[in-house]
Formats: structure tokens, C-alpha cells, sequence
């Protein structure tokens, strides 16, 4: 039953998620700066959903005199395309989001990891081709590439796709545009460190 409550769930944030896209709209960036990560898949995630569609009427010719399994591959083959789609729309329209006390970073419905700047103990732009699975890091690479690493002082839960609980000190993820996004955060997190600084001694009177 679980596993079926969470293919349903990520089934309708995929369609939640084209919908939004068809809209032009986009999840959680309320008042918040986005930076995006699609740009890199995009040709491969439509030239997918050309094959399948090519593939759709291949079917359909093919299946012609067999009307009733025609209509359900017909069926099955029109909800690939629309899935391979939302997928796309999902990593569009839910783009990492920067705020002035947590960094959200995302991959379609699948990953929302929410970070607390002030957990982050360095953040840099390092492009990354090859990852290997360790404990304690999360890789959220985009045409096979990451482009921006974050090292943490404490560790932050991360819930896989069927709920099992990681604990995170290291993510390696993609944006579109990593420098801008490396900036912002080393600009709010040297204001917040300024901020929560202990103030100097007074000097003591002559």
C-alpha cells in the first residue's frame, strides 16, 4: 500500500506539474530568487517524447485491425508521451529556490531538499562529470553533470522517492547558471554571519 500511495502521489505532481508549465507558472518560488536546471535536458527529454510518439503511431497503423487492443496501446502509448513530458515540466516549473534563510535544491518531484544557510560551511563551482554513490553525499547531476558543490557544518535529512531517511553533509547538483547562483549564497551567508557575530569588547577607559 505504501508503495502504491507514492507512485500515485508522484504520478499527479507529474500532471500537477505540466499543468503548471502549460500555465507558465511555477511551484514554490513565492518571493524567492529560482534558478533553473532543465536547460541541459531538454532536447534529450523531447527528443524521447518524439520517439515515443513516433512509436505511438507506428502502433496505431500496425494495430488497425485489432481495434480493441488497438485502443488500449493507443491509450498506454499517449500516457508515456504525456509522462515524459511532465517530467520535463516538473524540473522546469520547480527550479531550486534561494531564500534569505534556506536554500530549497530540487529535481522535478523527486528531490526538495531544504538547506539552512547557515548549515553551509563553504559553497563552490566545480563541474563534475563522474559520481559515486557514498554515504553521507547526495549527487543530483543533469545531463550526467553537476555544476555546483555544498559542503554543510551539520547534517540535513534527505528522504529518498520511497521515504528512507539520509542524513547529508555534501550535495553536488546542476544550475543553468552556477556562478550566479554561487554568488547569491556567498553574499546572504556572509551578511547573515556579519549579523550573528559577537560585537567586539568595548575598550576599557584609560
Amino acid at each position: 500500500m505504501r508503495t502504491a500511495y507514492v507512485l500515485v502521489r508522484h504520478e499527479l505532481r507529474l500532471f500537477v506539474s505540466l499543468a503548471l508549465w502549460i500555465a507558465r507558472r511555477t511551484h514554490g518560488t513565492q518571493g524567492r530568487e529560482p534558478f533553473g536546471y532543465a536547460r541541459g535536458q531538454g532536447a534529450v527529454m523531447f527528443g524521447f517524447a518524439f520517439v515515443c510518439l513516433v512509436e505511438t503511431l507506428t502502433m496505431s497503423v500496425l494495430l488497425r485491425d485489432y481495434p480493441a487492443v488497438h485502443r488500449v496501446v493507443f491509450v498506454l502509448d499517449i500516457y508515456t508521451v504525456l509522462f515524459v513530458v511532465g517530467l520535463h515540466a516538473a524540473s522546469v516549473v520547480r527550479p531550486h529556490v534561494l531564500g534569505p534563510d534556506v536554500l530549497r535544491i530540487r529535481r522535478a518531484v523527486h528531490v526538495d531538499l531544504r538547506i539552512p544557510l547557515s548549515n553551509i560551511a563553504t559553497v563552490r563551482r566545480e563541474l563534475r562529470t563522474t559520481h559515486q554513490r557514498t554515504d553521507g553525499e547526495l549527487d543530483l547531476p543533469v545531463g550526467a553533470q553537476t555544476t555546483v558543490t555544498l559542503e554543510l557544518t551539520a547534517p540535513v535529512p534527505h528522504f529518498t522517492f520511497f521515504g528512507r531517511r539520509r542524513y547529508i553533509r555534501l550535495v553536488r547538483f546542476h544550475a543553468d547558471d552556477a556562478d550566479a547562483l554561487v554568488s547569491a549564497i556567498t553574499a546572504i551567508t556572509a551578511i547573515t554571519q556579519a549579523r550573528t557575530a559577537p560585537s567586539p569588547l568595548p575598550d576599557l577607559p584609560a
